[in-house]
């Protein structure tokens, strides 16, 4: 078994062989984790949300769903959900732009964490793709989306683990937002925490 840490606010990519599973762990519990995934050789088919819930008619994943890529192939499947079902499909991944638009343009986001680790991978991700936020819960109320309105609700050792169905090349966020707003409270309030990674 391979075991990582993803710091608190940064990224971390890895390879993933079909077969394999990994488990993804927010220790102290309160911090999203934004999932990516693309395919093996082919940085243009990658894990979409919205293609995942289309079939599911679920927002939020569950243990026996499949994830499926932006073509509807199979890329992983969840195998267990130690979190109570505290996970989102619906908000994009906060970029550089968000954060230019609230005038913290040096802000670290994920979806820069996810350029960024990937290029430790010498690889290139052409297009930002969506995102799959583990430990975040959204609720949705007269077609208005919410986080979690007072505090995140993850606990300390929530985790997940999902098998690969293709060969894939993914990568984790330790979401770093930390800007308080009406509904927004993505993170714990004193600041994002570290994710583990583990590759079995």
């Amino acid at each position: 078994m391979s075991v990582m840490t993803v710091p608190p606010g940064e990224g971390l990519a890895f390879h993933l062989a079909e077969g394999r599973r990994v488990r993804l762990t927010t220790p102290k519990g309160r911090q999203s984790a934004d999932f990516f995934a693309f395919r093996d050789g082919d940085m243009t088919d990658w894990l979409s949300p919205l293609h995942t819930w289309m079939p599911t008619r679920s927002l939020h994943p569950r243990v026996g769903d499949t994830l499926l890529s932006r073509l509807r192939e199979p890329m992983l499947e969840m195998i267990e959900d130690g979190a109570d079902g505290v996970h989102d499909l619906l908000i994009a991944p906060c970029d550089p732009i968000r954060y230019a638009q609230f005038g913290v343009p040096e802000h670290r986001s994920c979806v820069g964490n996810l350029v960024e680790a990937m290029a430790r991978l010498n690889l290139e991700v052409p297009i930002p793709p969506p995102a799959v936020n583990f430990f975040t819960t959204t609720t949705v109320t007269d077609g208005f989306i919410f986080a979690t309105p007072a505090a995140p609700v993850a606990k300390a050792g929530a985790h997940v683990v999902l098998e690969a169905r293709m060969d894939l090349v993914c990568a984790v966020s330790s979401c770093p937002y930390d800007l308080t707003g009406p509904g927004w409270n993505i993170n714990d309030p004193g600041g994002p925490t570290e994710i583990l990674i583990e590759l079995a």
